[in-house]
C-alpha cells in the first residue's frame, strides 16, 4: 500500500498538461489546451486540458478527470497502478507502507498464484519446440494458418500427455505444489496423488488486462476426448465471468476505435488479431456475463458487435448477448457469417480488406436480426407475428436511454406497420414490473437482513449492481437523481461562493454580521433541518466527502481535486462528471455573464432544492398510492390523511418560495 503521504507528493507534482502530453499533441487555446481527443475518433478537437484546474475534459465523449484519471483510462490500469507510473515520471520514490499479516499473506498467495501460472505459461511454449509437442501441438497450429509471430505472441503452447511433467518441472524450478494446486495447474486425486490438470492439449493462456497470466483453455486434439476445451477452474486470481480471452491484446484498438468485436472461439479470436482486426475478444468458453459485458463497457464505451457462427447455437448465443449488451448501454451490431464458416475459417479464406468490408456491409441492428430471425417462423400467423413484436419490444425495454428507446419503438413500429404506441404501452409495462420485481428484492433483502440471514440469492433481473451513477436505478432513484446531480453540482463548482439573497428574502440566513450564506452550507443547512440525504449511494458518497473536506476549512479548488483524486473511483467520476459540465472551460456561461455570480445563485440554488424537495414529496406520495390496494380499511382512511397533507406542503411550498423566485 502506498502511503498517503506519497500519494500526495505524487498527486501534487503531476501536472496535467505534462501527463496527457505524453500521449496526445496539445495545441495552447487562450488558458487552455486543446486536442483531438485520445478516447475516441474525431476530427474537431473537442478535448481540453486545464492547467490552471489541473483537470481534462472531452465534450464529445464526455470523460473528464486528473492526470491519475487519464493515466487509468490510457493504460486501462488500476489506481494504485497509475499512481505508481506517474511516481515513475516525476521520480518520485514509492515505499509501500507495511501491511498486517493478513494483508501480507492475502497479497503474497495471490502473487505466487501469478507466478506459478506465468512459469507454466513458459513451460508450455517451451514444448512446442521439441518432441510431441513439436510433432503435434505445433504441426495443429501451423494447420490452422497460425503463424510463429502469432504463437509468440499469444504464448500458445501444448501441455504435454505425461501425468506430472508440469508437476515435475514446477518443483525442481523451487514451485510449491499448494499453489500449482490452488492455480488449477495440478489437481490432488482421491488417494493423495497429484497430477496436471492440463494433459496432451494446445494451451491458449488467459490473461488479465494488465497482461498477466491467470488462467488457461486446453484444447483436445484426440476425437475420443469429450471436453474439446477444458479450461482452468475458478481461482483468487481468476473469476471466468470476469474475464475475456484476448483482452490484453484488444484493450487498445477498443478504446481507440470505442468499438469491441465479440466472438466465441479461441482459434477465431487469435486467427482475426493476426488478420490484422485487433479489437477482438471471445468469452473463454462461457456464456457471455454481465462483468463481461461491463469490461468491454470500460474499454469500448459506446459500441460492440457481436459476431458468432451462423449454426443454431451461434444465433442463439447472440440472441442472448444481445439483451446483455443493451442493459449496460452499448449499442450492439450482430454480424452473422454464411453457413458452415467461423471467423476462423473465415478469416482464413479471406484479406483483411475482405473481412473488414463483410463486416462493415452485414452488421445488422438487434431488431432487423430478430426480424429477419423469427419472421420466417412466425410467417402468416397472425399469432405468432404478435408474439414477434412483442418479444422485440421486450428487448428495447432492456435500453437504458429513454431517446434511443424512442427511437428503436419507431423503427420497429415502421417495420411491422404498427402504432407506435402499442410498443410504447408494452415496454412501460415491462419497465414497470422490473421496478415493481426490484422493489420487492429490496424488502426480502431488508427482512433478511433484520433476522440476521445471509442475503438471498437475487433473480437475474436484479443481480445486476448500477455501474454508474445514473445506471439501473429504483423508482426513487429515477426521480430523485436528476435533481440530487443538480445540487451536487452546485455543490462542486460554486460550494464556496456567496449567495447574495435580497434583504427581505425568505431564503436568507445572515449571521450576527450580516454575511451572505456560502452554497455548500445553505444547501447542507436545508437538507440537515429536512433529514434527508442523497438516494443515490455515489452521489450521498460524493456530497459527503465534500462536507468532510469543507469542515477541514480546505478551499474549492483544493477539496474538488482531492475528490477526482479519490481511490474511489466512483466518487472521483462523479466528481469530474459534475464539476466540469455546468460550465466548458473555454466559454463563460452566458446567463453568469449577464449578472453577478452570487446574485444568479441566489436565484437557481433555491429553486434547486425546491426542486428536490417537490420531487420527495412527489415519491412519497406514489409510495402511499401504490400501497393503498393492499391496506385495510381504517389504513386506507390514514394513508388518504398522509397524501392530503403532503399536497398541502407542495401546494404551500410552491406558494411561499414561488413568487420569490
Amino acid at each position: 500500500m502506498i502511503p498517503q503521504d506519497t500519494v500526495t507528493l505524487i498527486l501534487d507534482s503531476a501536472r496535467i498538461e505534462d501527463v496527457v502530453g505524453d500521449y496526445v499533441s496539445l495545441r495552447r487555446r487562450g488558458a487552455n489546451l486543446v486536442a483531438c481527443c485520445p478516447f475516441h475518433n474525431e476530427k474537431t478537437p473537442s478535448f481540453y486540458v486545464s492547467p490552471g484546474k489541473g483537470i481534462f475534459k472531452c465534450f464529445g465523449c464526455g470523460k473528464s478527470g486528473t492526470a491519475v484519471g487519464f493515466v487509468m483510462e490510457m493504460e486501462h490500469c488500476t489506481y494504485t497502478e497509475a499512481l505508481r507510473t506517474l511516481a515513475r515520471k516525476y521520480h518520485i520514490e514509492v515505499q509501500e507502507k507495511e501491511e498486517t499479516p493478513e494483508e501480507i499473506a492475502a497479497r503474497q498467495h495471490g502473487e505466487s498464484l501469478m507466478v506459478v501460472s506465468e512459469f507454466a505459461q513458459k513451460f508450455f511454449a517451451e514444448q512446442l519446440k521439441s518432441g510431441e509437442g513439436r510433432q503435434i501441438g505445433y504441426e495443429y497450429l501451423r494447420s490452422r494458418s497460425l503463424e510463429d509471430e502469432t504463437i509468440e505472441k499469444f504464448g500458445l503452447g501444448w501441455a504435454p500427455s505425461a501425468r506430472t511433467a508440469l508437476t515435475d518441472a514446477a518443483l525442481a524450478a523451487g514451485h510449491k505444489l499448494e499453489y500449482l494446486i490452488d492455480a488449477g495447474l495440478a489437481v490432488r486425486k482421491e488417494d493423495g496423488t497429484v497430477v496436471d490438470k492440463f494433459r496432451e492439449r494446445v494451451m491458449f493462456p488467459i490473461h488479465s488486462v494488465s497482461g498477466r497470466v491467470v488462467a488457461f483453455s486446453g484444447r483436445t486434439l484426440r476425437s475420443d476426448n469429450p471436453a474439446k476445451y477444458v479450461n482452468s477452474p475458478e481461482t483468487e486470481i481468476y473469476v471466468k465471468s470476469r474475464n475475456l480471452l484476448g483482452i490484453y491484446f484488444a484493450k487498445a484498438e477498443m478504446s481507440r476505435r470505442n468499438k469491441c468485436i465479440l466472438v466465441e472461439g479461441n482459434v477465431d479470436m487469435v486467427m482475426m488479431h493476426q488478420l490484422g482486426i485487433t479489437n477482438v475478444v471471445a468469452s473463454c468458453g462461457t456464456s457471455l456475463t454481465t462483468e463481461q459485458v461491463r469490461l468491454i463497457r470500460r474499454l469500448s464505451p459506446d459500441n460492440i458487435t457481436i459476431m458468432y457462427d451462423g449454426d443454431s447455437a451461434g444465433i442463439h448465443a447472440a440472441i442472448r448477448g444481445i439483451g446483455l449488451a443493451l442493459r449496460e448501454g452499448l449499442n450492439v451490431k450482430i454480424v452473422l457469417l454464411p453457413e458452415g464458416e467461423d471467423p476462423d475459417s473465415f478469416a482464413r479464406a479471406h484479406t483483411l480488406e475482405e473481412v473488414t468490408r463483410y463486416i462493415e456491409d452485414n452488421e445488422q441492428d438487434f431488431i432487423t436480426f430478430k426480424a429477419q430471425l423469427l419472421s420466417d417462423e412466425a410467417g402468416t400467423d397472425p399469432l405468432k407475428r404478435a408474439n414477434l413484436i412483442n418479444d422485440i419490444a421486450d428487448t428495447i425495454a432492456d435500453i437504458p436511454d429513454a431517446v434511443k428507446r424512442s427511437v428503436y419503438v419507431e423503427t420497429c413500429a415502421q417495420r411491422f406497420n404498427i402504432d407506435s404506441q402499442l410498443i410504447f404501452n408494452r415496454i412501460k409495462t415491462r419497465l414497470r414490473e422490473a421496478l415493481e420485481q426490484k422493489r420487492k428484492e429490496r424488502i426480502r433483502a431488508a427482512r433478511w437482513q433484520e433476522n440476521g440471514l445471509p442475503l438471498p440469492p437475487q433473480s437475474s433481473e436484479t443481480e445486476e449492481q448500477p455501474s454508474s451513477p445514473q445506471a439501473n436505478f429504483s423508482l426513487e432513484n429515477a426521480l430523485l437523481a436528476p435533481a440530487e446531480a443538480e445540487l451536487l453540482s452546485f455543490i462542486l463548482t460554486n460550494g464556496q461562493d456567496e449567495l447574495a439573497f435580497p434583504s427581505d428574502s425568505p431564503f436568507r440566513a445572515a449571521g450576527p454580521d450580516g454575511e451572505n450564506p456560502r452554497v455548500a452550507g445553505f444547501i447542507r443547512d436545508t437538507l440537515d433541518e429536512d433529514s434527508c440525504s442523497f438516494s443515490n449511494e455515489v452521489y450521498r458518497k460524493t456530497y459527503e466527502a465534500y462536507m468532510q473536506c469543507l469542515d477541514l476549512e480546505m478551499p474549492q479548488e483544493k477539496i474538488v481535486t482531492s475528490l477526482m483524486n479519490s481511490e474511489d473511483r466512483q466518487v472521483a467520476a462523479a466528481a469530474a462528471e459534475l464539476s466540469t459540465e455546468r460550465y466548458q472551460l473555454t466559454v463563460k456561461n452566458f446567463e453568469e455573464s449577464l449578472t453577478a455570480t452570487s446574485s444568479w445563485l441566489a436565484q437557481f440554488v433555491p429553486k434547486a432544492l425546491i426542486a428536490y424537495s417537490d420531487r420527495r414529496l412527489q415519491d412519497q406520495m406514489d409510495n402511499i398510492r401504490k400501497s393503498l390496494p393492499q391496506l385495510d380499511e381504517q389504513g386506507q382512511v390514514e394513508a388518504m390523511e398522509k397524501l392530503v397533507r403532503l399536497q398541502n406542503i407542495r401546494t404551500n411550498i410552491k406558494k411561499q418560495y414561488g413568487k420569490n423566485l
